[in-house]
Parts: structure tokens; C-alpha cells; sequence
């Protein structure tokens, strides 16, 4: 399985809706569209929603956390959405809440 990604604008933020399984195979593609829109928002706070995907492992954390790292040196940061019990015990059991911002919804 692939993972695909769709950027829009929702309520004046700028959402990274990420779709698939993320794992080591899929890693690359998540990394260079995050980048790609950290670049294209400078400075701004990007939210990547994770609610469509199924599964997360170590190195799509690891993409996460890389990628709030650049935009935080472009002046901006990530913040997650999430609202799946089981990915959000995930990213509370690994701490990557304590790093990024994790959210229940967009609003």
C-alpha cells in the first residue's frame, strides 16, 4: 500500500491530510510532501492529519518529527490531528505528544 497526501486550506490553516499505511517502504514519498509544503508555507503552522491512516511506525515518527524540526526553523512548525484512540495512545505511549502538538480535531 501507498501513502498519498492532499494539501488544502481549512479554516485559515494550511492541512497535510496524510492517507495509507506509513511505514519504512512509504517513508520517502511522506517526507518529500512534507517538505514540499513547508517549503511552499514559510513561516506557517501546517496541520498534517493522520485520521486516514492505518497504520504509523517508528520511522514515519521519525518523518514527523523532521519534518516540525524544518518548519520550525522556517519560522513555522506542525501540529497533528488525530481522533483514532488507538494511534493517539501511539503517540502518547512513545511521547511524540510532548514534542509536537497533538489535537483531537482541525477546529
Amino acid at each position: 500500500m501507498q501513502v498519498r497526501t492532499r494539501v488544502d486550506s481549512v479554516g485559515g490553516s494550511i492541512v497535510v491530510a496524510v492517507d495509507g499505511i506509513v511505514d519504512l517502504s512509504t517513508v520517502g514519498r511522506l517526507h518529500d510532501d512534507l517538505a514540499r509544503a513547508v517549503r511552499q508555507h514559510p513561516g506557517a503552522t501546517l496541520v498534517v492529519d493522520l485520521d486516514a491512516v492505518g497504520a504509523l511506525d517508528d520511522a514515519g515518527l521519525g518523518v514527523l518529527l523532521g519534518a516540525a524540526a524544518v518548519a520550525r526553523d522556517a519560522g513555522g512548525d506542525i501540529e497533528v490531528v488525530c481522533s483514532r484512540p488507538a494511534l493517539l495512545d501511539r503517540l502518547e505511549r512513545t511521547r511524540f505528544d510532548r514534542a509536537v502538538t497533538v489535537r483531537g480535531s482541525i477546529a
